[in-house]
């Protein structure tokens, strides 16, 4: 019996570590060839010296487990690195498949205190790193369908947060780039469709080097020996599954994910629609239609990151 993604190439960036290790390393079990990207910096911010050590890591785990793997080592936040990692697939693996886009950075501070350069080093690595690897992969599958071949297989999974879902107030410059990494996964779903490409975004809540502050005293595994109900093992089959034929019918799409729950978030629905009694709306009829529309709304109605899905501390 085959495997799900056998005879595939994937990619997955910001692979040395926490999610990205665990999807690709799940890509790899599903039968997959992955390329595993990763900077390789020490610091959750960005910082230190890059390292080929980590992707090498990983890689080297899937090749003794059997699979076919090659590390590359490169900040996809850069064109023309994403264009040389998209060739190393294809010069390694013959095509490329599977997308995966993981990697990321944080920089937390409030509005208030944050830097520009704070706010544009995520910007950077979070949502112009997933436009420049999409770029190339679309201009790799596009130009397979220009030439002829029949079936272009094309797979992009993108990695969103739950911070754009319900705001997280020490991070706009992270919110704001998981919004954005949403609005372009739509998009691409919509421009690659006749290509036979699909384009989904997750939203995983996981317990990584990245988040351990975050989630620390949330969700502990129950015994000794348990399985961390916030382990990235929870959020890596579902990447299998979009990057499987049997996702052909899903593009688009954007879910939540994390210890055996996955949520599907449909587009935001119009809560409620006012029309004006005259030719244009006056402040005063605005001021006597939204005012009482919010005022019967309970008092400070507001959701938490961690009250979206119930996440629970203890």
């Amino acid at each position: 019996m085959s495997l799900p993604l056998e005879g595939l190439s994937a990619i997955v960036t910001g692979a040395g570590r926490g999610l990205g290790r665990a999807e690709a390393l799940e890509l790899a079990r599903l039968g997959a060839a992955v390329v595993v990207n990763d900077y390789g910096q020490p610091g959750r911010d960005g910082s230190g010296a890059a390292s080929a050590a980590p992707a090498e890591e990983v890689a080297a785990e899937i090749r003794a487990a059997g699979g076919r793997a090659v590390a590359h080592l490169g900040d996809v936040a850069d064109f023309e690195t994403a264009r040389a990692l998209i060739d190393l697939a294809v010069a390694e693996f013959g095509k490329l498949d599977v997308l995966v886009n993981n990697a990321g950075i944080l920089r937390d501070r409030m509005v208030f205190s944050m830097s520009e350069e704070e706010w544009d080093s995520v910007i950077r690595v979070h949502l112009k790193g997933h436009f420049n690897t999409t770029h190339f992969a679309a201009v790799h599958w596009r130009s397979r369908a220009k030439a002829g071949e029949t079936g272009v297989y094309g797979r992009i999974v993108n990695t969103s947060s739950e911070a754009f879902l319900a705001g997280s107030a020490g991070q706009p410059n992270y919110a704001a780039a998981k919004g954005g990494i949403v609005g372009l996964t739509t998009s691409t779903a919509l421009a690659l469709a006749r290509y036979g490409v699909t384009a989904n975004a997750i939203c995983p809540r996981a317990r990584t080097r990245m988040t351990e502050d975050v989630f620390a005293g949330f969700a502990e595994p129950a015994a000794e020996g348990d399985l961390d109900p916030l382990s990235p093992e929870h959020v890596a089959p579902l990447v299998g599954y979009l990057a499987s034929p049997a996702a052909a019918g899903v593009s688009g799409q954007l879910l939540v994910v994390h210890g055996g729950m996955v949520a599907i978030v449909d587009r935001p629905r119009v809560a409620a629609k006012f029309d004006t009694a005259k030719e244009a709306f006056t402040y005063e009829e605005l001021d006597g239609l939204l005012t009482p529309h919010y005022a019967s709304r309970p008092a400070g109605e507001t959701f938490a990151a961690s009250e979206v899905l119930g996440l629970k501390k203890g």
